[in-house]
């Protein structure tokens, strides 16, 4: 990559395909393998779920010592490790036939998918673009919806016609190569080591080291902002993951077996649409109040939803519903970088993941525990959209998302090199 053309657009394209590949066969691939160990081993949902809810809040953890490492050491040496302990969970999978075995899969999982995924790649885009980071973040976090589109269906395919034990192995070769020398290859930490800033400027020779701009990690998760966004971030992402995973029920209730199948590919397509558009819209508007906006939206999308039987009515909700999935995830990590800069961004998006985790983690539990108790949808889609709404409030009372202002300094020391 030492060449006279920039290569943040190769780290972008890198993200990118490692988060298809890890969001494909992991983060959504957990309903697919949920649906196999129910089948194949009789077990109950709530158990498997619960598994589930174990993964997400390990993931949670690992994100807060992913991001303390990535900011000493090479990043691609985390990412790497990381790929490596996933591909061999996934092949481990498939050999579980006790539901302890489960958990301690589902943690190994949690560990790969943590060390991997958005806390490391998110940090690195932040680092190579400044000017153009939505635009970057909106493309390489797009990753996220191609891999449920792509790789998501293929590992549905192999499940259903080999089988589990048979299947994960050969998706564990696929997380391997999609993986591993993408990082290698394509992947650098910063722009500094190679002679670059962020978007593509050159760095003039001997040039003091200058520290990255931002707010210290220590002020930053004392402010007001950040804790109502994060407040905020537990109660959408709650709404939306609980949604989500509750859809393909939900759409198979109301409109039929073949129509159910497509309502997953409508919200991921429309996902990558909107995230794309988003990622140029963003800077033009103040991002805060864009965030509250999306926050309302989902809030109306989910409460229609509840109570749509008409197919046409249903899909155009769907289709809402999908432009804000596509958003409200990229928005975290613009509104953490812009307002407090890049300096602490790892230690700051990880923090504030591991709150927002519980709502990833506990929106289906609640909304299925809603739907057992009052037999359909219509109460659980109702309080998805309340705690859409009242996020969309907290978000509110945040207040704007000023950018950070504060002039580069001169740092004291050498800056960690970032192939250490």
């Amino acid at each position: 990559m030492d060449s006279a053309r920039f290569p943040g657009g190769r780290v972008v394209a890198g993200c990118f395909i490692s988060l298809t590949t890890t969001s494909g066969l992991c983060f959504y691939g957990l309903a697919v393998y949920l649906n196999a160990f129910s089948k194949e081993r009789g077990w109950s949902l709530s158990s498997i779920s619960l598994a589930t809810t174990v993964f997400f809040v390990a993931t949670g953890f690992v994100g807060l010592a992913v991001a303390r490492l990535i900011t000493r050491y090479d990043a691609r040496r985390v990412m790497v490790a990381g790929a490596i302990v996933g591909a061999i969970a996934l092949a481990l999978l498939g050999q579980v036939h006790e539901q302890w075995q489960l958990y301690l899969v589902y943690l190994l999982f949690a560990f790969g998918f943590g060390s991997a995924g958005l806390v490391p790649v998110t940090t690195v885009v932040t680092r190579w673009y400044n000017r153009r980071r939505s635009i970057a973040l909106s493309i390489a976090s797009t990753g996220l919806s191609v891999g449920g589109m792509v790789l998501t269906p293929l590992a549905k395919w192999l499940t259903d016609h080999v089988g589990l034990s048979q299947a994960t192995p050969i998706l564990a070769a696929v997380w391997l190569v999609g993986t591993v020398p993408v990082i290698v290859w394509l992947i650098r930490p910063d722009p500094a080591a190679l002679g670059w800033l962020p978007d593509g400027a050159r760095a003039a020779p001997d040039a003091p080291t200058v520290a990255l701009p931002g707010e210290p990690y220590s002020i930053a998760i004392r402010t007001r902002f950040f804790r109502a966004m994060t407040a905020a971030y537990v109660l959408l992402m709650a709404a939306q993951v609980g949604s989500l995973q509750q859809l393909v029920k939900l759409a198979e209730e109301r409109t039929g077996a073949v129509a159910a199948a497509f309502a997953t590919f409508v919200v991921a397509a429309m996902s990558v649409i909107a995230r794309l558009a988003g990622g140029r819209l963003v800077y033009r508007v103040p991002m805060g109040g864009f965030t509250v906006v999306l926050g309302v939206v989902q809030a109306v999308s989910l409460s229609i939803l509840a109570f749509s039987y008409n197919t046409l009515a249903f899909f155009a909700m769907v289709v809402v519903f999908g432009a804000t999935v596509g958003n409200i995830l990229l928005l975290q990590s613009l509104l953490i970088s812009h307002r407090f800069g890049v300096r602490d961004y790892a230690r700051l998006f990880s923090r504030s993941q591991l709150f927002v985790v519980i709502g990833t983690a506990g929106g289906p539990l609640l909304l299925g525990w809603l739907y057992d108790l009052s037999g359909d949808y219509r109460l659980s889609y109702v309080v998805a959209g309340s705690l859409s709404l009242i996020g969309a409030a907290v978000m509110w009372w945040a207040g704007p998302a000023e950018e950070f202002q504060a002039e580069p300094e001169i740092a004291s020391e050498p800056a960690p090199e970032s192939g250490r």
